[in-house]
């Protein structure tokens, strides 16, 4: 049955071709947004290019029709409306606000639904309005579109395969790959897959190579000093430490050691790249932006960039202190090849040569992290880290942020790795409090 949807302007700051999404269902666009979203045009973030975006978008549709009549957004598709403002019906009056911009688009919704015989649906990345027209009885929903379906699968514990041939485990052991075919797997593994293989209390730590149709033992490396504790760091520290794969993607909780290993992995190739590269979006707290904040441009962001500092100082302790491996990476930020900037003062770069490790991804959107992706160049390895479960922007979820939308887009790419590290090694007090707490 054909449906009516009334969209949030978060929706189309989230995705500026949002309006196109929607199959043969007719769109609708209360005024209140395009309000919103002139507040957002100026400015050099994601929300500003999507607002001019979405308002160039409309600017071509509007030369196609009139948006009071509908406006077709092409084959297969519905209309667009832009309708104007309606009041509240008298019923919510006294409980909404109309001077707020969310219940003036409720009210749309509401009114929609009185007159249409089809289903009137809000979709909002706003949880609060989606509840508030719940209440009153109007169908809301979040916006699907680039959603993670396989969330469970993708960021579970490492595929174990059980009871495998003794013989053959032998065989690995004694060439160190076995060809895919001989293994018999009833589901197959994807290219660069990482996962345990057991037999008769042995085991082996393997991944599959796509390009020659084997799997390989994953061998124990130290990177800078800095040595795995566990099967996924192992896993971890091979993907990092391998030529052939560009991008990938680290995920777990805090105390994993994610941005640790990442970065021992790049400062052990530093001969290989140009610069190493490290930056984290800034999500402010308490609505404060870096403007509240004493100092330079620098001094404001260097509380949001302590934490790889940190990690930096663990590696340098790894090392010794004094040693020629601590003084070279004080002698890499000073000449910077080695650079730790928050994100906005990465965008708008060409990354050629680089090793680049963008912390807390989780916090960026589907498409932030096509844009940084996209900038890439010849020789560029790409890893972001992040924690799916630890999202700190208000419009993005476990499914919806950039990080997972990259992790299963990008799966079985023979390019891209992903390793989920779910055994926290920071402390004994650390991981008990994340699995308790």
């Amino acid at each position: 049955m054909k449906k009516t949807f009334v969209l949030d302007t978060n929706v189309l700051l989230h995705d500026f071709k949002a309006i196109y999404n929607f199959e043969d269902n007719d769109i609708v666009l209360p005024i209140t947004v395009l309000e919103e979203l002139d507040k957002f045009k100026k400015g050099h973030d994601t929300l500003s290019y999507h607002a001019r975006q979405v308002m160039r978008e409309l600017d071509k549709l509007s030369e196609q029709g009139d948006f009071q009549k509908g406006v077709p957004l092409g084959n297969g598709r519905g209309k667009l409306f832009i309708l104007f403002d309606e009041e509240l019906s008298e019923t919510y009056k006294g409980a909404f606000s109309e001077k707020v911009a969310d219940n003036r688009i409720l009210a749309v919704a509401d009114h929609l639904r009185n007159i249409l015989d089809e289903p009137v649906i809000l979709v909002s990345r706003d949880i609060n309005l989606r509840l508030k027209a719940k209440a009153i009885g109007i169908q809301a929903e979040d916006y699907r579109t680039d959603k993670v379906q396989n969330y469970e699968k993708l960021f579970s514990e490492t595929n174990t395969f059980d009871n495998f041939d003794p013989g053959l485990l032998n065989l690995l052991y004694q060439q160190g790959y076995l060809d895919l075919d001989v293994c018999k797997f009833d589901n197959p593994p994807v290219a660069n897959d990482y996962f345990i293989l057991k037999s008769n209390g042995n085991h082996a730590l393997v991944t599959y190579y796509a390009r020659d149709n084997v799997i390989r033992l994953v061998e124990k490396h130290y990177a800078y000093h800095i040595k795995p504790r566990n099967a996924e760091q192992t896993f971890a520290m091979d993907a990092l430490l391998r030529d052939d794969i560009q991008l990938i993607s680290l995920t777990g909780r805090a105390g994993t050691g994610k941005t640790l290993l990442a970065l021992a992995a790049a400062l052990e190739q530093s001969n290989k790249y140009q610069k190493i590269m490290l930056a984290r979006p800034i999500v402010a707290l308490a609505d404060r932006d870096l403007g509240y904040l004493p100092g330079s441009a620098q001094e404001k962001v260097r509380p949001y960039m302590q934490p790889l500092f940190d990690n930096l100082t663990v590696i340098k302790q790894a090392a010794g202190l004094g040693s020629k491996a601590a003084d070279k990476i004080d002698k890499m930020l000073k000449e910077e090849q080695l650079i730790i900037e928050p994100l906005a003062f990465i965008r708008g770069r060409s990354l050629p040569n680089i090793f680049f490790i963008i912390d807390e991804a989780q916090n960026l959107t589907p498409h932030e992290i096509k844009t940084i992706i996209t900038r890439a160049g010849e020789g560029a390895k790409l890893v972001f880290t992040g924690d799916v479960e630890q999202i700190d922007t208000p419009y993005l979820d476990s499914t919806s942020n950039g990080l997972s939308y990259m992790t299963e887009k990008m799966k079985a790419q023979e390019i891209f790795a992903h390793i989920h590290l779910y055994k926290g090694e920071r402390s004994h007090l650390a991981e008990l409090a994340s699995r308790l707490l």
